[in-house]
């Protein structure tokens, strides 16, 4: 519950921050008083504000990732295990078709692993110290094609154009609806830039629309996750594949994984009811019955 407030929070406090930027600055004024241009107007602010901020996440990506996690990627192999680490990733990038990854280690207890990069020839792929004490090397060969299809497939770009798409129809929905509930309030009079309650409307309604729109962006973070494990399985084998998730089943505890990449973690938080729609991967379970239920190798 904890990981899903925190998702939740993180990108309603951005529109929000956004809304609050924009009223400051008098960008909100300015685009009300003249109309935003008429709808097509009103749709090139809201993307400029609601995509903009998704695409520079995006690019700035590998950089967070590496603070976040205090990744150490491996430039020269100090060892054997490293050594295996790098040729198993180039291999499976080689027969994906991507270009090799940066290769990264970075110290926590949990099994955890996860893609990131702006495209799909300058990507991280990066594992836990947890991972590797505790999986073979058939299962992390696995989880690595798992990780190696996110890219291949283009996940993180898609990502964060579904992101940036559901943010600006949130920003468009409030403000038609606000400037509605601000001519109503005031009587029909026109009041360049809106009173107050266009500004507490927008607001409101940035926090409603907005959890409706992380249940979009979530539906197909669960969606590629069965994609990038059919990929594993392509790379490294369906029974390793089936086998790694099996062993995640085993781990209990919170993921230690910065909330910013949590979604691109082999595996995320579990959750029961209406929850189950703000989560960022399918249930283990489901996952394993997709991978034995499919006619691929």
């Amino acid at each position: 519950m904890r990981r899903i407030a925190l998702f939740l929070l993180t990108n309603i406090a951005v529109l929000f921050l956004l809304s609050i930027v924009c009223h400051l600055f008098g960008v909100d004024q300015w685009a009300a008083a003249r109309g935003y241009g008429g709808m097509g107007g009103l749709l090139i602010y809201a993307a400029v504000f609601g995509m903009g901020g998704a695409f520079i996440s995006l690019a700035m990506s590998k950089w967070t990732a590496k603070m976040g996690t205090g990744a150490r990627v491996i430039e020269q192999p100090q060892n054997e295990a490293e050594r295996w680490l790098v040729d198993t990733v180039r291999h499976h990038a080689q027969n994906a078709g991507i270009g090799m990854p940066e290769v990264a280690i970075y110290d926590a207890p949990e099994m955890n692993a996860f893609a990131t990069g702006m495209t799909r020839n300058s990507s991280l792929v990066a594992v836990s110290t947890g991972l590797l004490q505790q999986m073979d090397r058939e299962q992390v060969s696995a989880v690595l094609g798992h990780e190696i299809g996110h890219v291949a497939n283009g996940d993180m770009v898609t990502l964060a154009l579904i992101q940036g798409v559901v943010n600006t129809l949130v920003i468009v929905a409030a403000r038609v609806v606000g400037r509605l509930v601000d001519s109503w309030l005031s009587g029909g009079r026109d009041r360049d830039g809106g009173g107050i309650g266009y500004f507490v409307v927008v607001m409101v309604l940035q926090l409603v629309f907005g959890l409706f729109a992380s249940m979009i962006v979530m539906a197909f973070s669960r969606w590629r996750e069965f994609r990038a494990d059919a990929a594993g399985a392509k790379l490294a084998g369906r029974g390793a594949m089936v086998s790694a998730l099996q062993r995640l089943q085993v781990q209990h505890g919170e993921s230690t994984l910065p909330q910013t990449i949590a979604a691109f973690g082999i595996s995320g938080h579990l959750a029961t009811g209406l929850k189950r729609l703000f989560m960022s991967h399918p249930p283990l379970e489901e996952r394993i019955a997709a991978l034995q239920n499919s006619t691929s190798t």
